[in-house]
Formats: C-alpha cells, sequence, structure tokens
C-alpha cells in the first residue's frame, strides 16, 4: 500500500486521464478501513485514495496512514482538495450505533464514545464539494437520505446502512422485502435463514468463505475487517448515480 508523503501530495485535478482516454473523477475515501466503499467507487468509474489512522495492507488503493479530520483539514489549506470531484466518509458509529445505544448501553456494558459525524460534516461543508456521509440504523445525527440493504443487490447479508448526500441527491431505491431470517443464535435458538451476520464471531456467525461470499468482498479475509466493512454494491450503485446526476458538468 501507499502512504502520502505530505497531505498535499498530487496533482490538483477532478479527474484523471485513462489510457482509453476516458476521464476518471477522482474520490477521496475517508476512515477507508479495508476498502468496501472504495471498491464500489472504483467499479463505478472513479480513481480512488483513502485514508485511515490504522495501518491497512489489504486496502487496494493508493492510501494515506494517519488522522482523517486532520488530512482533510490540511488538504483543505493546502489546496490539495481540489483534485477531488467528491468526497466519502464513514466516521466511527460507536457513538451512535443500534449495537451501543442498544443492548450493550441496557446491558451497560461498553464504554463513552466520541461522536465523530458532526466535526466530519463541518470538514466536508468546507471543501465545497459534494460529499457522502455513511452510518448504520441507530442514533447517528445524519439525514437519511438514503438507505441502502443487501437485499437490494442481491446479497448474502441484509447491513443496512444510512447515507447524507452534501451538495447532491439521488432518488431513494425501494426497500426489497427480506427472504427470510439472518442465520444464527437467538436467546440460544438457532435460526437459518438466507442472510448471514456479517458482525462478532459467535453464536452461530459465518465462516470468513462465508462472510466474504455474502458481501461480495474478496481482497481481505480478516474477520475484523469484514464486518466493519460494508458491502462494494452500495457505494458502486452510489457512484453510477452520482455520475449520470452530471454533478461534475461532464458526461459519465
Amino acid at each position: 500500500m501507499t502512504e502520502r508523503a505530505s497531505f498535499g501530495e498530487g496533482r490538483p485535478a477532478h479527474a484523471t486521464q485513462t489510457r482509453r482516454g476516458r476521464l476518471r473523477p477522482r474520490l477521496l475515501d475517508l476512515f477507508s478501513c479495508a476498502g468496501g466503499a472504495a471498491v464500489g467507487y472504483h467499479r463505478a468509474g472513479f480513481v480512488v485514495d483513502g485514508c485511515d489512522i490504522a495501518h491497512r495492507p489489504n486496502y487496494p488503493f493508493p492510501c494515506y496512514r494517519g488522522d482523517a479530520l486532520e488530512y482533510l483539514a490540511a488538504l483543505i489549506a493546502s489546496g490539495g482538495i481540489e483534485r477531488y470531484a467528491i468526497v466519502h466518509a464513514s466516521p466511527p458509529c460507536q457513538h451512535g450505533c443500534a449495537l451501543t445505544v442498544g443492548t450493550n448501553q441496557s446491558q451497560g456494558w461498553g464504554r463513552a464514545h466520541v461522536d465523530m459525524v458532526a466535526p466530519t460534516r463541518a470538514l466536508l461543508d468546507k471543501t465545497g464539494l459534494p460529499y457522502v456521509i455513511e452510518q448504520p440504523n441507530g442514533r447517528a445525527e445524519i439525514r437519511k437520505d438514503l438507505t441502502l440493504c443487501g437485499e437490494m443487490f442481491g446479497l448474502g447479508v441484509i447491513r443496512h446502512r444510512n447515507f447524507e448526500l452534501g451538495g447532491w441527491t439521488i432518488e431513494q431505491p425501494a426497500h426489497v422485502p427480506h427472504r427470510g431470517r439472518v442465520r444464527g443464535y437467538r436467546h440460544g435458538r438457532f435460526y437459518d435463514g438466507p442472510y448471514v451476520a456479517a458482525y462478532g464471531s459467535g453464536g452461530g456467525k459465518p465462516s470468513v468463505p462465508e462472510l466474504q461470499a455474502a458481501m461480495g468482498i474478496t481482497w481481505t479475509d480478516m474477520r475484523e475487517e469484514l464486518t466493519e466493512a460494508i458491502p462494494p454494491a452500495y457505494t458502486e450503485w452510489i457512484g453510477r448515480g452520482f455520475l449520470a446526476s452530471n454533478v461534475l458538468g461532464v458526461a459519465a
């Protein structure tokens, strides 16, 4: 993986020329983890750069290792942000995710978590660029401009995710009824079903190969990365919608 030597490195440009002469807009992927979102955007037609505070050797694109908000602030200050057409951010969700505010809270488990959504949005607004903020179901304070589900894409996970769209819009697709239960144990009883649980490791959770197949992710076999990722089908759909919306002022 590539780690940039400085925040401002790179040619200021919204698009990169490919060998075939087609322009591919550049996207900044903040809190990038192992690249679930990034691969979807790449498939949609973007050049992707990532940033994550942890070392992510499985991330399949150039990735700066460091604090995502510090990195974004430095790109804004240096003008390096101008080479991007759009920014995607998946700030840590423990402050407001369903597990933290539900089971963990009711049992007195866990610890206090910092809300990263508000400061992320504040910086994204300063870029002047269109953006996407992704969060799971829970109490995270984002607009739910989009809610996507694995069944919409024929996947083996449900994995609802909400997306706030800054500076652009796209139509919410119809929610497809689920075909059954998520496979695994609930209160000591095992339930079968067409979906696997993409979190944790006990209670009848899927094997790593099963999880990879269900999510559509092949480039990492680390369970932690798989359980933190979103299926690339989500952001491929979002990315294609962004290009089709002609926000860039050029044909996709």
